[in-house]
Parts: structure tokens; sequence; C-alpha cells
């Protein structure tokens, strides 16, 4: 029988019920995927992140309910908080995964990451799924090797802006995000990923790896302010520094307990 300390924490959150619910299992070695994506599944959350002392910091892998992920944001931050907190572990984190090294340091205004630097690419032939997803032309259709990105008109489109949940679940193994320049943030945006089994991201802090250098092109400066504007909602201080992203957010702490199985 397994019986595993488990922690739900809501990141680039400073309350409970906001932001991005992040499970975090502390482990001595890892369960086997089937076992991971089963716990991730039962869990039903966008991220359940396992994690394991290794000889350089740490190892960190990501489940959502359907799926191994291979980078999240706000689950490194989730993690970071619960080691920090409910471990005492102190200095910053060095994480290995499959998104590379990721570094999370203490911050006056709770934690920074430090995510590779995605530059997205602008895309002069639209697919006609996404074409047919935002009901239209947007100003800009962008994307990486993870995600779809477009850029809409102005904040008030983000906000209202209706998916089609089945259209943006064929473009999977992509997600799908709608941006624009913010009223009081330098950018707003919206993550989509129902392939993953996640119809709105809360805050992704993956997508904002392609999101800060994109607007640090547009805008011209490398310093943002950004909201992602799902139901919960939340708030990222972003740099962009190189090659590297940085993001500062906080986390909050909503349910300990153990996993048996």
């Amino acid at each position: 029988m397994h019986q595993i300390p488990f922690y739900q924490v809501d990141a680039f959150a400073s309350q409970p019920f906001a932001g991005n619910p992040a499970a975090v299992l502390i482990m001595e070695d890892w369960l086997t995927d089937r076992d991971m994506l089963a716990v991730a599944e039962e869990n039903n959350i966008a991220i359940t992140a396992f994690v394991r002392p290794a000889d350089a910091g740490w190892e960190l892998r990501w489940f959502t309910p359907t799926m191994e992920a291979d980078f999240c944001g706000h689950g490194t931050l989730a993690t970071a908080h619960v080691l920090a907190t409910e471990r005492g572990v102190e200095g910053d984190f060095v994480f290995a995964t499959q998104a590379g090294a990721l570094r999370v340091s203490r911050h006056t205004d709770g934690y920074a990451l430090d995510l590779p630097s995605l530059p997205p690419e602008l895309v002069s032939e639209v697919p006609p799924t996404v074409m047919e997803i935002i009901e239209g032309p947007g100003l800009a259709v962008f994307r990486t090797a993870r995600h779809w990105f477009v850029e809409l008109a102005d904040e008030r489109a983000v906000r209202d802006f209706m998916p089609d949940l089945a259209k943006i679940a064929t473009l999977h193994p992509l997600s799908f995000a709608v941006t624009a320049q913010g009223n009081a943030h330098d950018f707003v945006s919206r993550n989509f990923a129902p392939g993953a089994g996640v119809p709105e991201d809360s805050v992704t802090g993956s997508t904002h790896s392609a999101l800060v250098p994109y607007w640090a092109w547009k805008l011209g400066k490398d310093r943002l302010t950004a909201f992602q504007c799902s139901r919960r909602g939340g708030r990222l201080s972003c740099e962009l520094d190189g090659d590297r992203v940085r993001i500062v957010g906080t986390a909050v702490p909503y349910l300990n307990g153990t996993v048996i199985f």
C-alpha cells in the first residue's frame, strides 16, 4: 500500500480560491507512470506535480488528468512553495524536468521562476481550424512547439471570447491561447487545453514563456505585468532577460493530506 504526503496549493494567488490549483506529492521514488496518471485523474485539477530529491536538487514531473505534461509553470511554483513551507527547505530550488532545469528563488513578492524563453513564430498561413475557432481574423497568429496564440483587438475581446472546445481539442497536443494588450496590465491572456483534460487553464506559467518575448517585442520593454483573465484569474510580474523569462508570483495552501492506495 502507498501512503504519500499530499498538498494542494493555489499558485499565482494571494488568497484561496484564486490562481491555479496544483497538487504536489513528495516522493522517495517514482510510482509507475500508470499510477501517477491515475492519481492525477483522481485529483481532477489542471496539474498534479510529483517531486523527488536528486543529487543536484530535485526531479519534477507533472500530470494533467489525461497525460504527462512536458512543461508547467504553476506546478513548479506550487512545488517550491510546498518544499519551502511544509518541508523547511532553504535556499533556491533547481528542478530537473522535461523542459530542462527550472530554478525557483525566494522573492519579496513570493517566488521568482526562471523559465526558458520560447519566442513564438508569426504564422502567415493560418490553418482553417484556427480561423474557425476565432471566427474571423485576429490581429496576429503565432505559435510555438506547444501552443497556438491569437492576438485579439483588446482586453474585452479576450474576456468575452467563447471557446469552441471541441475544435480546440483537435489541435492537441498544442494548446490554444488568446491575448491582447491590457487595460491595467501590459497584456492579458486566456489558455485552453481540452485535449489534455484542461478546458480552460486558470493561470498558465508555461504560456508566458512565449507571451513575454512576444509582448516585450511589441511594446518595446523587458519588464511586463500580465493578467490571465480566467474565472479565477491571476496576476504575474514578468521580465525578459536574454534567453530566460522570469515570472514572480505568490502561492497559498489549500489542503494537506495523504494519498492512500
